[in-house]
């Protein structure tokens, strides 16, 4: 399952193997690591960019690429945890965010379309999330308006448009940034993964697979945080959802994400010297919890030819995760943590939001170092909150489950099947114990509990683990 936007010659920068010091650590190659790292370099710091694999192997490089900000039924989700004034605010970050971005791909020849985006409902349930959407839209400043009709081949009981989104290659961005982080004097280091962070006096401690660095900040912008310590993988639901590129002959113009379960979200995508193709997602659910995940992505497959007719040219998945209060985490680790600093529950929507995030922990890091202020709506996107307390049925709702593969596991063995596979792995999650589930979609390893996943060898393909699965056989 190779997504389209890496069908393609990728560029390869070197590891990182001896100690040094910078002034930031970003751990993270996709698109808030990246643009976090540019900015900082811009401000004058010495920045280091870690990626464990190579860039855009992450959800960056797995996403359908829009930056909307009507995000689905995001903000009437989040409203049952926040007041209208932090919608606001985040309504209004996006919207520095996304004008950032435009400046930046029209400077860097990026190529976007500007598409109008729609959150639309085939069935009465939908409409009603759709309706309600619209109405917290309106209250935290988002002028969409209510459509009876669509372009799409099929009927809808209405949709939530937003006019002048964006959507893009998210290669094409990703190798700008990177072009753009080393002219600025900052450094990109691939097959270079974080395992642990230690405060050391007055700096921090970075340990990687090959060596110890020196920081004073380090930004984990490795979609989970990695660090275990501080218990974030208790605030945040992984999840996994699936992608398909079709040369169809009935391609949308807009963007389209259904209020309707299971979801289903299609955008165009130019093709130089062709017709554009269609991208279909969809079908998403948490990670490692299902039977089959081929079932999943046939099921999309087969609904995208039997709606829009057409060739199946790629597939893939992509996870993510949600936070507690429906919004993103982006800020200090903890409370009153001053050097180590998180950026994650973006909730399939991390493209949109990057821009602010990376806005935000940058104008923070300055702020601790006296040269700069963090922006009037940064309390969107608080790591921590008291307004946790709100979205506890949420996460007790998600912990129960976590206990029940937990029972599961030990009643039903599965890591039995990793004695099975080629090398034999012990089925063991590296990060909490977790028994890990065979995904036969993506021939991967997935943790239940926390999202962590391994490929067939056991090497480490998502966080929060850091470590492979060990080899049967071998000690520890």
């Amino acid at each position: 399952m190779t997504p389209l936007w890496l069908d393609r010659p990728r560029s390869t920068h070197p590891t990182l193997t001896s100690p040094a010091t910078y002034d930031v650590v970003v751990a993270g190659g996709g698109v808030v690591g990246l643009l976090t790292g540019l900015l900082l370099a811009r401000a004058g710091r010495r920045v280091a960019v870690l990626e464990a694999r190579q860039v855009g192997d992450g959800t960056t490089g797995h996403t359908t690429a829009k930056v909307s900000l009507l995000q689905g039924t995001r903000l009437s989700r989040a409203v049952r945890t926040n007041p209208p004034s932090v919608l606001r605010d985040y309504v209004a970050a996006n919207q520095e965010g996304q004008a950032w971005l435009r400046r930046f791909c029209e400077a860097h020849d990026v190529a976007y379309q500007d598409r109008p985006a729609y959150t639309y409902a085939t069935t009465r349930p939908g409409e009603l999330r759709a309706r309600a959407e619209l109405s917290v839209a309106g209250l935290a400043g988002l002028d969409a308006t209510w459509e009876e009709s669509t372009e799409l081949p099929f009927p809808v009981r209405g949709a939530v448009r937003l006019a002048d989104q964006m959507q893009l290659h998210p290669m094409d961005l990703l190798d700008a940034l990177v072009a753009q982080l080393v002219a600025e004097g900052g450094e990109l280091y691939e097959q270079s993964r974080l395992t642990d962070v230690h405060h050391r006096g007055p700096t921090v401690a970075v340990t990687t697979e090959h060596t110890t660095l020196t920081t004073d900040h380090v930004v984990l912008a490795t979609g989970q945080p990695v660090l275990r310590r501080h218990g974030f993988f208790a605030r945040l639901k992984p999840g996994r959802s699936y992608a398909a590129a079709l040369r169809s002959p009935t391609v949308p113009t807009g963007m389209y994400l259904s209020s309707d379960h299971p979801t289903r979200s299609l955008r165009s995508l130019p093709v130089p010297g062709d017709a554009e193709l269609l991208l279909v997602g969809g079908n998403g659910h948490v990670t490692g919890r299902e039977d089959s995940a081929a079932g999943h992505l046939e099921e999309l497959l087969d609904w995208a030819r039997a709606t829009f007719g057409g060739e199946v040219t790629h597939t893939w998945s992509a996870q993510d995760h949600a936070s507690v209060t429906g919004l993103p985490y982006v800020g200090p680790m903890l409370p009153r943590e001053r050097r180590i600093w998180v950026a994650t529950g973006f909730d399939k929507w991390g493209l949109a939001a990057a821009p602010a995030a990376a806005l935000l922990l940058t104008k923070s890091i300055l702020e601790q170092d006296g040269a700069g202020e963090k922006p009037p709506w940064h309390r969107a996107f608080s790591s921590w909150t008291p307004r946790e307390t709100a979205g506890a049925p949420r996460a007790a709702g998600y912990t129960a489950g976590v206990g029940l593969e937990v029972a599961k596991d030990v009643v039903g063995r599965r890591w039995r099947d990793a004695q099975q596979a080629d090398p034999a792995v012990r089925g063991i999650c590296t990060h909490l114990g977790g028994v890990v589930h065979w995904n036969d979609a993506e021939r991967s390893w997935d943790c239940p509990l926390h999202g962590s996943r391994f490929a067939p060898d056991g090497s480490v393909l998502e966080g929060p683990a850091v470590c492979g699965l060990r080899k049967l056989g071998s000690s520890g």
